[in-house]
């Protein structure tokens, strides 16, 4: 009997290790052969002087959003005016109508030849975050170029997008090139504060002008990144195909003042962390294979070694695994479930008086797998405290996760775009763990990509929204060189046929 057991879990771990091998052997993902950009194609786009003087001048203009419906609207106006004059081409084409919507936001319509193919959109903004000037070693509106980077607010989230588009654009009519798929530009002057005022303005403006059924739409997102994943040594471009939601909950927890001398059982402060506490060591259930992040190392699976390709694609054996080492490790974690931050905790009146009230806040960045309603309900059951009051302060539902397969188009276009420019990278799908102005077009495709083209090392992140942000004007040359391929590569009216060699098991 026993040596019938162990011939059959002899049998079974053998299956098991032929399944891993072809698994692993046979894992492919779409590249279409790509043509590099190079610095002598006749249509590559230089950052001559008068481009890089451009992009500094934009990036000069003091466009901060404090909150909703705060901005520097004397800033913004300026801005607006300084894009019309610096791209002469765009605003006098025949082929493109323009308006400037709610006083500060651009909307652009590129008409082309071709009414039978679905238009697509491009999406940037004009606003920046504050910035602490004292901790800068620039000035963060002087866009200084020092070794070879340029230095300001902006320079990565998000004007080189903006200033990337324009130029590729002008470039693209300049040379006379007539578009066959029609395309939008649409640029928001408060992102940074919900784009209320922006982009949702020109979404009502869309629909009801009949928009209703984008190819795709590409906005700001996730980036090019290098040596983030120990034993991976080549670039990654991770492209936003969902977005996390947003929710903000008040605790708070009420009860009567007294001297701190004579304390009655438990303090509201004390109650309070006591549900802080809980919320910290009951963090929300993995989501590991339920988004994109499952294929976003799947796709990365050809550049591994041979033991982590035997892993990643083989996520039906170890994915439990899997998922218990990224949930170790922040940056990982951030992306395989919804996080808690408690942000902001208040309490107490004076150091001798019992606090007759206590509050915090908890933000929380929610999976696309989970809807905000989840996870309000997990916090009251892990919280299990009627002491403890929650209130919903702001939510936003996560967005809907967009196809990335080998037949479409939308995420194969950008893809290969990407592979143009940054030749020696991989292009894998992911999730945007920030909030974008997508939330405000969700409604004219399901075909929404967040990236942006910036190529950043690991230390490079703490950049974004904070001090001595930069971008080489190398990336900034490359940025143009991708929207003017991008605008390029959509005018095809399909895909070109999908030629495999293997099949996945």
């Amino acid at each position: 009997m026993l040596r019938k057991l162990c011939t059959c879990v002899g049998l079974v771990l053998f299956v098991i290790v032929i399944i891993i091998i072809i698994r692993t052997a046979t894992f492919s993902v779409r590249l279409d052969p790509v043509r590099s950009c190079r610095l002598t194609d006749d249509d590559f786009i230089r950052v001559t002087d008068d481009v890089l003087t451009r992009f500094q001048e934009v990036l000069r203009f003091k466009t901060i959003s404090t909150n909703q419906h705060q901005y520097d609207t004397v800033e913004l106006q300026k801005m607006v005016d300084f894009v019309h004059s610096a791209f002469p081409i765009i605003h006098s084409s025949p082929l493109v109508t323009h308006d400037v919507v709610n006083n500060y936001s651009l909307l652009y319509k590129v008409q082309g030849s071709n009414p039978e193919l679905r238009p697509y959109m491009l999406c940037a903004h004009l606003d920046v975050v504050p910035v602490n000037t004292e901790s800068w070693e620039e000035d963060p509106f002087g866009a200084n170029v020092k070794d070879g980077f340029i230095y300001a607010r902006g320079t990565i989230d998000v004007k080189q997008i903006l200033m990337g588009v324009l130029e590729a654009t002008e470039f693209l009519l300049k040379s006379g090139h007539r578009p066959r798929r029609t395309f939008y530009i649409a640029f928001g002057h408060d992102e940074e504060v919900q784009g209320l005022d922006g982009a949702a303005k020109i979404s009502e403006l869309l629909f009801s002008r009949g928009v209703r059924d984008l190819e795709f739409l590409i906005d700001e997102g996730t980036t090019i990144v290098n040596k983030l994943f120990p034993g991976v040594d080549i670039p990654i471009a991770v492209v936003g195909t969902s977005e996390k939601g947003s929710l903000s909950l008040e605790l708070s927890v009420s009860g009567v003042p007294g001297h701190s001398s004579m304390p009655e059982g438990e303090t509201t402060i004390a109650t309070l962390a006591r549900a802080i506490t809980r919320l910290e060591e009951n963090p929300h259930p993995s989501m590991f294979g339920k988004g994109p992040e499952k294929d976003l190392f799947t796709h990365l699976a050809p550049n591994l070694p041979l033991p982590f390709q035997a892993v990643i694609t083989n996520l039906w054996l170890f994915g439990p695994l899997v998922s218990r080492v990224f949930s170790r490790i922040p940056s990982l974690n951030a992306i395989v479930r919804t996080v808690t931050s408690v942000t902001m905790v208040n309490g107490g009146v004076k150091f001798n008086v019992l606090p007759p009230s206590a509050t915090a806040v908890v933000n929380h960045r929610i999976h696309p797998a989970q809807s905000v309603e989840e996870v309000l309900e997990y916090d009251r059951k892990i919280i299990n405290d009627d002491r403890v009051k929650i209130r919903v302060l702001a939510a936003i539902e996560p967005h809907p996760m967009s196809p990335y397969g080998d037949e479409d188009f939308g995420y194969q276009t950008i893809k290969n775009s990407i592979r143009q420019i940054w030749t020696n990278a991989t292009v894998v799908p992911g999730v945007m763990i920030g909030n974008t102005d997508t939330v405000h077009y969700v409604r004219f495709t399901h075909n929404i990509y967040r990236f942006s083209p910036t190529f950043m090392f690991p230390e490079d992140l703490k950049r974004f929204h904070g001090n001595n942000e930069r971008i080489s004007i190398r990336n900034y040359e490359q940025t143009i060189n991708f929207y003017y391929h991008l605008l390029v590569n959509a005018d095809e009216g399909a895909l070109p046929p999908l030629h495999k060699h293997n099949d996945e098991l």
